[in-house]
Parts: C-alpha cells; structure tokens; sequence
C-alpha cells in the first residue's frame, strides 16, 4: 500500500514522502520517526537547486525498513543515498526495525519503491525545468496518488 504524507522540511530541503507497506495500518510512529531522524545525514549540500527531495519509507513484511532519499541537484540530476534498518543481509546490526544506518550499497530501491521515480521525474520536468519560471510550490503539491505499487505502469 502507498500512501503519502504531506511534505515536510528538513534540513532546508522540502521533502515529498511515500510511505510503502503491505500492512494496512499504514508505517509504525516509532519506525517513521527514526527514519526521519537520519534523514539530514542522507542530504546532499545545497548546489543552488530548488531544495527539494522525495523520500520512500518502505516497511518490508520481514523486521526490515528502507528508507530511499532521491535530492534534487545540478537542475535536473537526482542524487541518491539509503538508509536500512533491522535486515542484517544489509549489514544492520541487529532486527530492530527502528535501528536505522546509512547503505553503502548502490541499490536504487525495489521494485515496490519505484513507482514514485517516475511521477517525480515528470513532476519535475512539468514544474521546474519547462516553464518559464520555475515553481517548486506546484512541484510540491504533485505527488503520485496513495494506493497500491504494484499495477502502476
């Protein structure tokens, strides 16, 4: 199930958030806040780009929780970095789904977390590179509609 929180700002960045989970009572609090607790060491410096990021906040149907922070640099460029918490295969300490590090691995997301990509790719060319004058207001408002991942196209 997708659903989409309001965006929030972070270390001076507005983040768009998709949050991903098969349970439908949606990401625990207690996950959600220690994802976005790491969220600032998963920023990249701002470069004179509209500060914005999308996130992905998936809660796998094991002990683990990813979360996927794509930043907008150099204009038309995402930069990646991940954090993961209670999947040891990722190097995580222990199963503890709040006890979130940073990824070194280059994984870009699964295929649950994609779907998000896409809409933000086209949002962003739709609100910031081809109008005149960019809006990163509209940009913000346009997120993928909540509902599930796995039939997008």
């Amino acid at each position: 199930m997708l659903t989409v929180p309001p965006p929030i700002e972070v270390a001076g960045r507005w983040i768009k958030r998709y949050h991903v989970t098969a349970d439908p009572a949606g990401i625990a609090p207690e996950v959600e806040r220690a994802a976005y607790a790491l969220l600032p060491a998963l920023l990249p410096e701002p470069d004179g780009t509209p500060p914005a990021t999308f996130v992905v906040l998936h809660r796998g149907g094991d002990d683990g929780a990813y979360l996927n922070a794509y930043s907008w640099v150099w204009d038309n460029v995402l930069h990646f970095r991940g954090a993961a918490a209670g999947q040891p295969v990722l190097g995580c300490p222990d199963r503890d789904p709040t006890h979130f590090g940073t990824l070194a691995m280059p994984w870009i997301g699964c295929v649950w977390e994609l779907p998000p990509i896409l809409h933000e790719r086209d949002a962003w060319v739709r609100h910031l590179l081809a109008p005149e004058v960019p809006d990163l207001a509209s940009y913000l408002a346009d997120s993928l509609p909540g509902g599930t991942t796995g039939d997008r196209s």
